[in-house]
């Protein structure tokens, strides 16, 4: 039955795009993060719906949207260039054949990421996409938290819609786009239009951060312990009662105490006490070998090239008996172990020239945001620009510390954050670019004809601004 419910769900969409060909690149999006083709065991794994999507969603663009609002964006140029890099790099990967199939999905991932911003043309259609994105997460995040207050959470055991250990369903990145997601909620919940803002929307929105919390808690992913710590500092730059926010905030944490399995305290303990952590240690041992191997291969390895470490470390077993605590060292060999970072994954990967890209992709993107914070903020008639564009800087600044621990460098939940704040600055430009023409014809005309500039201006208080 479920099988059934997701075909009959993705086929109806692609129904609707026929009418309204934008549909299709939400079907994409919707497909990308779910996928439903993981769900299902007959009817949707039958036919590459995911491809379909793709393509369909640039066949409607292509055949129905105007072309006179496209702005190519320096960041789009960004990811070009990092999409010929990684092509490049593949042409000398150090395993060919499981280069090749990661390239399969980053190619797809990074290509879409360029492209939707060519759609986002309006402000429903910005809103559109978030709403798609975030509520198709939040199915996933919401069954997560379900499961953890039933008493199915821990670390490992927490199972998702699928048993697929990779993109969003793996542990630490779904913390890490739960506490990331909670900056957008909260954007909904108070500047929403598909959805108005009503007692209803504003229910939902706190349940839905609530399970966004959970999350990490199910997963027990020490990722997202630090994620939550990262929003709650950033979240003090907007809120106007600082001490309020943080003693409320310190009476939830004593409240939700008591509550917290034993298991959760122990893998929590093991942030500061990392020598004494297997894991902890080695990722250590791989940043080391990743940089000296980047120093011997500037250019990269190609995707998966993590597979030729090779490495040794010393780890502490502590032995407790009656009166006594020993501590004895003994020498782990480990091998083919995955980088646990995506600075490292990109390093070892692109060399230093992808690392330079990917940074620059990224910290490009921190900067537009904050400039359209600071310059939408107060603007009259201008209520949600500058909100939005805080929470998509919000949500990327919890992605990159998210991703210090992680090998999530080409997620395609990641990239399409990236799109959005492209296509948010793009349409934002066109706004200011329509707004100064506007003004440009209105001082032309005062100085030609004084009555004609009345009209002008008269007309400009009544056309529609960049809130439609």
């Amino acid at each position: 039955m479920l099988d059934l419910a997701l075909f009959l769900f993705v086929m109806a969409l692609f129904a609707l795009g026929l009418r309204r060909p934008f549909v299709w690149v939400l079907a994409y999006l919707y497909i990308d993060i779910l996928a439903p083709q993981k769900i299902g065991w007959t009817l949707t794994p039958l036919f590459p719906i995911s491809l379909i999507a793709f393509v369909l969603a640039f066949v409607g663009w292509a055949v129905t949207d105007t072309k006179s609002q496209i702005r190519f964006t320096l960041r789009q140029g960004i990811m070009v260039a990092f999409l010929g890099w990684c092509f490049l790099t593949l042409q000398w990967a150090d395993f060919p054949v499981e280069a090749a199939t990661k390239w399969e999905w980053v190619w797809r991932a990074l290509v879409f990421a360029i492209f939707l911003p060519f759609t986002l043309v309006t402000r429903l259609r910005i809103e559109l996409a978030t709403l798609v994105v975030t509520l198709t997460a939040g199915a996933i995040i919401i069954s997560a938290s379900l499961k953890t207050v039933l008493g199915g959470g821990g670390y490992g055991n927490l199972y998702f819609f699928v048993n697929d250990n990779s993109n969003i369903y793996e542990s630490s990145t779904l913390s890490t786009v739960a506490v990331g997601l909670i900056p957008i909620i909260w954007w909904f919940m108070h500047h929403g239009r598909v959805f108005p803002p009503d007692w209803r929307v504003k229910l939902f929105g706190w349940a839905f951060i609530f399970a966004c919390l959970l999350t990490p808690v199910g997963t027990e992913a020490r990722t997202g312990l630090v994620c939550i710590g990262v929003l709650a500092l950033l979240l003090l730059r907007d809120v106007k009662r600082r001490l309020t926010f943080v003693a409320a905030g310190a009476a939830m944490v004593l409240m939700a105490a008591p509550f917290l399995p034993q298991s959760y305290y122990e893998r929590m303990g093991l942030i500061a006490g990392h020598e004494e952590d297997q894991s902890a240690s080695t990722r250590l041992a791989v940043w080391q070998w990743t940089y000296n191997y980047a120093l011997e291969n500037p250019m990269g390895g190609g995707f998966d090239s993590y597979r030729g470490n090779r490495f040794e470390y010393r780890l502490p077993q502590v032995e407790e008996n009656a009166n006594t605590t020993m501590v004895e060292y003994r020498d782990v060999v480990d091998e083919a172990r995955a980088f646990h970072s995506s600075i490292f994954e990109v390093l070892g990967e692109q060399g230093w020239v992808g690392l330079f890209l990917w940074l620059w992709l990224h910290a490009s993107g921190l900067w537009q945001m904050e400039k359209i914070r600071r310059r939408w903020r107060g603007r009259e008639g201008a209520s949600w620009q500058a909100p939005l564009a805080s929470a998509l800087q919000m949500a990327q600044i919890i992605y990159l510390v998210g991703s210090l621990f992680q090998g999530i460098a080409y997620q395609p939940v990641i990239l399409i954050l990236i799109g959005l704040q492209c296509g948010l600055w793009a349409y934002l430009k066109r706004c200011d670019e329509a707004a100064s023409g506007r003004a440009s014809r209105r001082r032309a005309a005062q100085r030609s004809d004084p009555q004609r500039a009345t009209s002008l201006s008269n007309a400009s208080r009544s056309a529609p601004s960049s809130d439609a």
